[in-house]
């Protein structure tokens, strides 16, 4: 059995904690730091396959010592291209160096057929006008958008007719592209030409795909805000707050931000919670907030509805504020990077009001210009205000403006954990709320397509094809693909609209959309 004395950072070995259900267990976990503290040595660990907002310090009490792992040995030879890796010697990097990240589609039985896998029902929607062989169907089926399928009285299943839509779908339309699991899938940014803006790539992307050949890439002309692992090094892995006090409620960070190194030794970060300007000490603040004017976000309050309101805040006019906020926001968002020129973005700050003034309950940004329709780069609800409703309410007012725009939007990938459930959820209540709606004319079966829901939610039309897969909505009959909404689907969507008490009135809403375009408005 080793000693505590020769444990070092990138050991591997079970850690004792207590799960959901108040048990104890002894996952595998990760050495990456180790301190003495008054002839005390405590150990940071992660998790492996666990999120990284459970990372924490313990004692050599909780460590079994019996199952340690040491690191491997750094290779003397070089890497690849003289760029070594910020942690050469740790098992978990040469593990999911490994790791398959592609996701296979999943089939689901209905009404005792097999679905199509959704390769295949994209690919479909590509050819509305020639003539195919069709596993299954008739050979030389047309696939028309005006043909509709007979329903069969007898099923207990309603059954609406989706009819292809006019514009062609790519065809990496999969589940996979939509929802990234835990940050493992990465997007491709094209170099845009435009103005070269400043940053501080602090943030980390563990689970994030990288270049083999471990090349950083070169500087983003976009406003993309994806993290990128080649800033990736032991300390960003680490938390580095211990505690911060906003308002009347305390947070425990999950994951590091860059603020000021003399910030992170102390027990305690005060901010301000309607300017987010941040103090060492207790006295601090109350010094700060006998001078601060302010009781609500800056920017344009462009939505009211009984306590609820949203500021519009823009990155040029109020730097200072939309910086601290991007701070704050860093110690719950560990998929995104955070910068420092916050010009390029537009922060729409929902807050809660009361008798001392409007308090900060989540925000998510979005890019003046995005070249690919990302209507969200960050979003995030604070966690005292977390599984209330509110996190599908900023999604919901985000989507809202998009429609004011005329635009169909999406979220910048890759989501987190907590976003891809927010957002699947979203699209599948709004998405069975608009086909459940539908209504028969003249005995006739309802009918929709592809492109008059994207029109009408504003969600992609890419969103919209992936979300009725992974409801498994759709299906192959004759010749032609149906939606099939079973009692199951149409009980659980009643009973979650119940509890969705926090919606968004267009009428409230008073925003008119700039053309950022003009360099003169920025």
């Amino acid at each position: 059995m080793a000693e505590v004395g020769e444990i070092i950072e990138g050991c591997r070995l079970p850690v004792l904690r207590r799960n959901q259900d108040n048990e104890d267990e002894w996952p595998l976990a990760e050495i990456l730091s180790v301190k003495d503290i008054s002839g005390r040595k405590l150990f940071y660990v992660h998790y492996i396959d666990f999120n990284k907002r459970l990372d924490e310090w313990v004692t050599h009490e909780r460590l079994d010592l019996k199952k340690i792992q040491f690191p491997k040995k750094e290779a003397k030879t070089p890497t690849k291209n003289g760029l070594p890796g910020s942690r050469p010697g740790s098992p978990e990097r040469e593990v999911r160096k490994t790791l398959d990240l592609s996701l296979q589609p999943a089939s689901a039985q209905a009404s005792g057929k097999t679905l199509p896998i959704p390769v295949q029902i994209t690919l479909r929607f590509n050819l509305p006008k020639e003539r195919e062989a069709i596993p299954g169907g008739e050979p030389d089926q047309p696939l028309s958008s005006s043909s509709c399928l007979q329903p069969n009285h007898r099923s207990t299943k309603r059954k609406v007719e989706v009819v292809s839509p006019a514009t062609p779908v790519p065809n990496e339309t999969a589940p996979a592209s939509v929802f990234p699991q835990n940050g493992s899938a990465r997007r491709a940014v094209a170099a845009q030409p435009g103005r070269k803006r400043k940053s501080n790539c602090l943030g980390t992307d563990e689970d994030s795909q990288d270049s083999s050949d471990g090349i950083p890439s070169a500087p983003r002309m976009t406003g993309s805000l994806v993290s990128d692992r080649s800033h990736d090094d032991i300390v960003t892995r680490m938390k580095n707050i211990e505690c911060i006090e906003l308002g009347r409620h305390r947070l425990k960070p999950w994951y590091f931000s860059p603020y000021p190194q003399e910030l992170t030794t102390l027990p305690v970060l005060y901010l301000c919670e309607f300017c987010l300007k941040y103090g060492r000490s207790l006295k601090c603040l109350q010094r700060h907030l006998t001078k601060c004017d302010l009781r609500h976000p800056p920017g344009n309050e462009i939505y009211r509805k009984g306590t609820i309101s949203f500021f519009e805040i823009d990155g040029r006019k109020n730097k200072s504020y939309s910086q601290n906020l991007c701070l704050l926001a860093k110690c719950f968002l560990d998929h995104k990077t955070l910068y420092y020129d916050t010009d390029p973005f537009l922060f729409y700050v929902m807050t809660e009001y009361d008798c001392k003034g409007f308090h900060i309950v989540g925000y998510f940004s979005k890019e003046k210009e995005s070249t690919e329709d990302y209507n969200v780069a960050c979003i995030l609800t604070l966690p005292p205000y977390q599984r209330r409703g509110y996190g599908k309410l900023l999604i919901e007012f985000s989507y809202e403006l998009s429609k004011v725009e005329g635009k169909t939007g999406t979220p910048e990938k890759p989501l987190s954990d907590l976003g891809l459930l927010s957002y699947r959820s979203y699209w599948s209540q709004t998405i069975l709320e608009i086909l459940m709606g539908l209504k028969s004319e003249s005995g006739e079966r309802p009918q929709i397509t592809i492109n008059e829901i994207s029109e009408i939610t504003s969600i992609k039309k890419e969103d919209v094809i992936s979300t009725l897969q992974y409801l498994n909505l759709i299906n192959y009959y004759k010749g032609q693909y149906i939606l099939t909404l079973s009692e199951d689907i149409v009980d659980g969507h009643e009973r979650a609209m119940l509890k969705r008490l926090l919606r968004i009135d267009s009428k409230c809403l008073h925003f008119t959309p700039k053309d950022w375009s003009k360099r003169g408005k920025w």
